[in-house]
């Protein structure tokens, strides 16, 4: 039985602040298949979201473990304290309960293969096969600067589009419009950790975005992340759907304290609290997304 010190440490490599970035997708994805639809399938969207979590939390405990490996955790980071670099866990115990994850992900995966056939096969292989290759493997995406892109492709497109595939067994354009919003707005986690991390990347040979473009080109993807998501809710009147611009009043509302903080304040422990700000932003997102569809049905 594991000691509530282990337990806690797991905890803290589970990263649960970036949690929302696998249940947004599901969430927001279930909504618009009932939306568009009137088709919600509770027992497909448990396994869908518990699926969602497993890839997300393996992905996290991989990050650690591999972090640690590659010295990319040092003394100077200015971001949360990490599990394996701060000798928490042994690096094999994280990778152990990353490939549980693993595990996981694949026996909910196979529940949906069951209800949906080979495309999910299509969806949940890059994902699995992605958890590990974010910063593993003879490519690691999260070291080539290529982070945001990955997390707009497989948070954004493919979980919205996939969600709503299971659901309702077919892929309507509306997934195009919200699975932008839901990536850039997750991927914004990504680089607003990536902007406070930056020196201490560069230092260890981690290129990301940030340490690849710099400092002015970083801060001006993360405006583009938040202000795109916005704006891009008018796009939702050309799909007969109005009441769904409500989703983008928390870009409104909160991006401009986040942009504020990026262009005025070198890398600290604000950046930290500006993260959480993010991930409440995307959380609030889906919230309004949701109680927009259901005003409007």
């Amino acid at each position: 039985m594991m000691s509530s010190a282990t337990l806690k440490s797991c905890l803290l490599a589970a990263r649960p602040k970036t949690l929302p970035a696998a249940i947004v997708p599901v969430w927001t994805g279930c909504v618009l298949a009932w939306k568009t639809t009137g088709n919600f399938h509770p027992w497909l969207a448990a396994c869908t979201l518990l699926g969602a979590l497993a890839i997300q939390l393996a992905t996290n405990f991989f990050n650690d473990a591999i972090d640690h490996r590659k010295g990319a955790d040092t003394p100077r980071r200015l971001g949360p304290q990490r599990a394996t670099a701060s000798g928490l866990l042994r690096e094999r115990t994280v990778m152990g309960v990353a490939a549980g994850f693993l595990l996981a992900a694949m026996a909910f995966g196979t529940i949906l293969y069951q209800a949906r056939g080979w495309p999910v096969l299509i969806i949940g292989l890059p994902s699995l096969f992605l958890a590990y290759g974010y910063t593993g493997g003879p490519f690691p995406l999260a070291y080539r600067g290529m982070g945001e892109i990955f997390v707009i492709l497989f948070f954004g497109f493919v979980a919205v589009a996939g969600t709503v595939f299971i659901q309702t067994g077919g892929w309507p354009h509306e997934v195009l419009l919200l699975g932008g919003q839901v990536g850039l707005l997750s991927a914004l986690l990504i680089s607003i950790n990536n902007f406070r991390d930056r020196e201490e990347d560069a230092s260890t040979g981690k290129r990301t975005l940030a340490v690849r473009f710099g400092a002015k080109t970083a801060a001006a993807v993360i405006w583009l992340e938040i202000k795109t998501p916005a704006f891009a809710g008018l796009l939702w009147i050309g799909f007969g759907m109005p009441h769904l611009m409500l989703a983008s009043l928390p870009m409104m509302l909160i991006g401009p304290r986040v942009i504020w903080v990026v262009l005025t304040r070198p890398p600290g422990p604000v950046y930290n609290r500006t993260l959480a700000l993010a991930g409440m932003q995307l959380v609030l997102f889906a919230a309004l997304f949701h109680l927009a569809a259901a005003l409007g049905a």
